[in-house]
């Protein structure tokens, strides 16, 4: 598990869409509603390169 400063929670976007960004701690994952991708967050940092995320498939759910 990765902690992000809640600091930069509150100004991160999603870089696709510009949308806001669901964090999931226990994951490790930053979540888009909109482009239904998740973006790593290795060592506390967010990858936020299109090609390092993952596609979330149409029957998981974004809290």
């Amino acid at each position: 598990m990765s902690a992000i400063d809640p600091r930069l929670l509150e100004i991160l976007v999603c870089p696709l869409c510009k949308g806001p960004l669901v964090y999931r701690r226990e994951a490790g994952e930053l979540l888009c509603r909109g482009d239904r991708l998740g973006f790593p967050v290795k060592d506390g940092i967010p990858v936020m390169l299109e090609e390092d995320a993952r596609k979330l498939p149409p029957e998981e759910e974004i809290g």
